[in-house]
C-alpha cells in the first residue's frame, strides 16, 4: 500500500490517461506502454523475482519466513526509485524510451504482482529449471522487443550507443 500512496503523491496516474481499460499494452513504442496493468516490461518483472527467490533464499536461508517479504519489499522499493524523477530522466536519456513518463500506479502495482508470481515459480521449478525460464524470458524479449531485463540494466547503467541504434532500428 506504500508503493500506491508514495506514486499517486509523487503524481502519477491511477491508470493510462488514455481512459482505456486494457489489462495489456504490448506496444513498447507507445505512450500507453507503462500504463496499463501489464506490458512487455511486465515479464522482465516476473525474472526480478525469480533472481530475487535466488538472493533471498540464499540470504535469509534461515529466516524462510522472511524470502517473500523481503522479495516484496525489495521489488516495491525498485518500483519507487524507477518511478522517481532521477530515473526517469536516465531512462529517457540513455535507454530506448526516450518518451517514458514513469509508471501509471496500477502498472506499478502489476510488476510488484509479477515479481511474486516469478518469486512463487522459482521456488516450484527450483534452480535449474528456473534458470532455463530466466534465459528462455530474456531470449523471446530479446528477438520480440530488442529490449530484456539484461539489456535494460546494461543500458541505465554504462548506456553503449550501437546497442541503442540497434534497438531504435524498427
Amino acid at each position: 500500500m506504500a508503493v500506491v500512496a508514495i506514486n499517486r503523491w509523487q503524481g502519477r496516474l491511477w491508470w493510462c490517461a488514455c481512459g482505456g481499460w486494457s489489462l495489456w499494452q504490448g506496444d513498447i513504442w507507445s505512450q500507453h506502454c507503462s500504463q496499463h496493468l501489464l506490458d512487455p516490461y511486465s515479464f522482465s518483472h516476473v525474472l526480478h523475482g525469480v533472481l530475487f527467490f535466488w538472493l533471498f533464499s540464499w540470504a535469509l536461508k534461515r529466516a524462510p519466513a522472511w524470502q517473500f517479504p523481503a522479495a516484496l519489499i525489495t521489488e516495491a522499493l525498485w518500483e519507487l526509485l524507477e518511478n522517481s524523477q532521477l530515473v526517469i530522466q536516465r531512462y529517457r536519456e540513455a535507454t530506448i524510451a526516450l518518451g517514458y513518463e514513469g509508471d501509471s500506479v496500477l502498472n506499478s502495482m502489476g510488476d510488484v504482482l509479477c515479481c511474486a508470481a516469478g518469486f512463487f515459480l522459482a521456488r516450484k521449478l527450483g534452480w535449474k529449471r528456473s534458470l532455463a525460464f530466466l534465459v528462455a524470458v530474456e531470449l523471446v524479449l530479446l528477438f520480440a522487443i530488442k529490449d530484456n531485463l539484461t539489456l535494460n540494466v546494461l543500458m541505465l547503467l554504462c548506456p553503449i550507443d550501437g546497442i541503442k541504434a540497434w534497438q531504435m532500428a524498427r
